[in-house]
């Protein structure tokens, strides 16, 4: 049975989720951001049991297809954003239509009907968050930062830092990070 699962975007959240739905006595045979899949098919009485642990954790089952998509897309930028050497001149529209198997233009309306932003500004806002993160962290200069996320130059990790946060990097840095937001809430206000 395949469980989609909202705001599972991390390994930690992975852990978490897993560890619960064992304590309710399934059997995870596949972990994934965003989806886990048990080894047998759960009655309407677990299903229920599943989804008040979950919202416990700020986690939330997906049902509907178009939903479930969505989630599929953001824990995909979520993921991408994570890993630097995937950012290295990736052309954003290519690689989610590679990778979920469906046409870019069809992915887009869809995000942008549901979420009320675009891929891009979604993605543009994750990047913001993982500088921010790093920023914090204090291990990285700019310039590796900006290197890391994909981005030509400082200037234009700058220029995007300051148009989503009103804050230039060095002046967020400052704050020693108070104004940061978890990735599952990055698009909400």
């Amino acid at each position: 049975m395949l469980l989609h699962i909202k705001n599972m975007v991390c390994n930690r959240c992975k852990w978490v989720v897993k560890n619960e739905l064992e304590k309710l006595g399934h059997n995870v045979m596949v972990m994934r951001l965003g989806e886990v899949e048990l080894q047998n098919e759960a009655t309407p009485e677990q299903m229920d049991d599943i989804e008040k642990k979950l919202e416990e954790f700020g986690f939330e089952l997906i049902g509907d297809r178009s939903s479930q998509l969505i989630e599929i897309m953001k824990t995909t930028l979520i993921g991408l954003v994570q890993e630097p050497d995937k950012l290295e001149k990736i052309n954003l529209s290519d690689y989610l239509s590679s990778t979920l198997h469906r046409d870019y233009s069809s992915l887009s309306k869809l995000f942008s009907e549901v979420e009320g932003i675009t891929i891009e500004q979604f993605f543009i806002l994750q990047k913001i968050e993982r500088a921010k993160e790093l920023l914090v962290y204090d291990e990285m200069s700019l310039t590796q930062i900006a290197y890391d996320l994909g981005y030509s130059s400082v200037a234009h990790l700058s220029s995007q830092f300051k148009k989503v946060t009103g804050l230039t990097p060095s002046h967020f840095k400052q704050l020693r990070g108070e104004k940061r937001k978890p990735l599952d809430g990055v698009n909400e206000e």
